[in-house]
């Protein structure tokens, strides 16, 4: 998030999209809740009628997929309107004028036939989002989860640029992070072409300051990304995996697909705290100790780096991650002297300033969100006040492009996936508890009413819902949530898990992220 959670309540117009807020991140959610009792316009744009448009001013109720036509669609009113801050466009960006030549032809009549938003509706979002001085926009999966995923995110940077809706209190893009420290992961390097602190490996001075502070040879190559590795393992080109407290048994798209890719390579490694749908097919499973049971630090979505500490004793044989990683890493031959996480932590600060700052002793009590340069730095709540670090900052042209898999004859239904209040991801560990499992504890299927009479269906019939790549048996629920032409189902339950209907070959071009949020199928009573 460029701001904080806190400023939720200052804001004047909250726009929301591809999220379920209410569900997916309830205690942000509540903010939101609060900052509309204090007077806050709320738009919501989803494919599904989410909890969150009880608040709402407006609900775009746009086709999945379609996210970068509705937000071309707005800039372009917001231009035609004159509600652009030409101040903060002349001081602080650049390619404006290329970027406006690529929204001219998204009228409120041509997005309309894209989306399905009323062209109305869409003039009015605008003139609500581009008339605010403190209007934050919220995303999650509903929007990276496509093959067009980056450029969503591009186009949602681009709507708060010619607002001038970022580097000021209660404004921002604000991505809601899935996971507990999905943050704090992504600053510690855990992706293939950074170091810790989105330093790129293939840069040769970022790569020697590294090769310095470890005092290893390292690569300059970037590796592959989560969905790159499944295809390598098939082709034989990928012979070991360690998974670490991932499923992607449920969570990947195809899933037999995926186990093929499991049950190939040589040697696989699952970390995690229970055994899962991935954990039963490995070779060595290494028990790991959860969050209550050990030391050190999570960053949440807005930055913010919190202590946690350890509540109780691991079980049996289970050990903190730390220290089951640097066991491996002396038996390989390359010994990792650390005592303790805050050790860890203080070389992060090293060779990453942004966390140059923060101390365990800083964050005893309260924590500290980066940047934190300098130890009497009190922590950055919103990003790029002073400025862009890079000066001025490029708009980005994108054009819409269909989902890779759109509905025909045969599969007629577009299948959208997500979560629920109750359940957890994979469902891995909330699934293992009585009471969530008693409440929500089957898979289901939502249809629309319109869509279940076509079919003769009834609210908890048993359907089967059949992709590309499977088919599953699941209840029916009958429910004005969903869209005509739209089905929902979420993707913690392993007994009828969406990802075996989901599309492992439509990819995101720069990420690598699959299309989760659109694929075509159809339903069989």
């Amino acid at each position: 998030m460029t701001n904080s959670i806190r400023e939720i309540e200052g804001n004047e117009v909250i726009f929301i999209i591809g999220s379920n807020t209410k569900e997916t991140h309830p205690v942000i959610a509540n903010r939101m809740i609060k900052a509309y009792r204090n007077g806050a316009k709320i738009i919501v744009a989803d494919p599904r009628r989410v909890p969150m448009t009880r608040f709402s001013e407006l609900f775009l109720n746009l086709k999945p997929g379609t996210d970068v036509a509705l937000l071309n669609g707005i800039a372009h009113v917001i231009l035609k309107e004159g509600l652009h801050n030409k101040e903060f466009i002349n001081n602080r960006t650049e390619g404006f004028d290329e970027w406006k030549k690529s929204v001219e032809d998204f009228t409120p009549d041509y997005v309309e036939k894209i989306t399905g938003v009323d062209r109305g509706d869409i003039i009015k979002a605008a003139k609500l989002y581009g008339s605010s001085q403190r209007a934050g926009i919220f995303y999650t999966m509903g929007i990276t989860q496509h093959t067009c995923g980056t450029d969503n995110v591009n186009a949602v940077a681009n709507l708060a640029l010619i607002t001038g809706n970022i580097g000021k209190p209660s404004a921002g893009i604000n991505p809601l992070r899935g996971q507990n420290n999905v943050q704090g992961a992504s600053d510690a390097g855990c992706m293939p072409n950074v170091y810790p602190g989105y330093q790129r490996v293939d840069l040769p001075d970022i790569k020697h300051k590294f090769e310095s502070a470890w005092g290893a040879s390292l690569s300059p190559h970037a590796g592959l990304k989560s969905t790159e590795m499944i295809p390598a393992a098939l082709d034989g080109k990928l012979k070991g995996l360690y998974i670490m407290g991932e499923n992607p048994v449920i969570t990947d798209p195809n899933i037999e697909h995926t186990i093929k890719a499991l049950n190939a390579v040589e040697f696989l490694v699952v970390q995690d705290i229970f055994m899962t749908e991935t954990a039963e097919l490995a070779d060595v499973v290494l028990p790991a100790a959860c969050f209550a049971e050990k030391d050190g630090t999570f960053s949440n979505t807005e930055r913010k780096v919190q202590r946690v500490r350890k509540a109780v004793i691991p079980p049996e044989e289970a050990r903190d991650d730390i220290s089951i990683i640097m066991e491996l890493s002396k038996r390989l031959g390359y010994n990792m002297e650390y005592n303790s996480p805050e050790e860890v932590f203080e070389e992060f600060g090293k060779v990453w300033p942004a966390l140059a700052g923060i101390t365990y002793g800083r964050i005893e009590k309260h924590g500290i969100q980066w940047p934190c340069p300098t130890k009497n730095h009190p922590g950055t709540t919103y990003l790029y006040k002073g400025g862009f670090p890079r000066g001025k900052v490029h708009f980005t042209p994108t054009a819409y492009t269909p989902p890779a898999e759109i509905t025909d004859s045969d599969y007629p239904f577009i299948l959208t996936t997500g979560r629920n209040l109750f359940q957890y991801h994979s469902g891995s560990m909330t699934r293992r508890v009585k009471p969530i499992e008693t409440h929500a504890g089957e898979p289901y299927v939502e249809i629309s009413p319109s869509d279940a009479k076509g079919l003769d269906i009834k609210d908890g019939d048993m359907v089967k819902v059949i992709s590309r790549r499977g088919n599953i048996k699941i209840k029916a629920r009958v429910t004005k949530k969903a869209s005509k032409g739209v089905i929902f189902i979420p993707m913690h339950y392993s007994e009828a898990a969406a990802n075996m209907l989901t599309n492992d070959k439509a990819l995101d071009k720069h990420a690598k992220t699959p299309e989760f949020k659109v694929c075509a199928a159809k339903i069989e009573k």
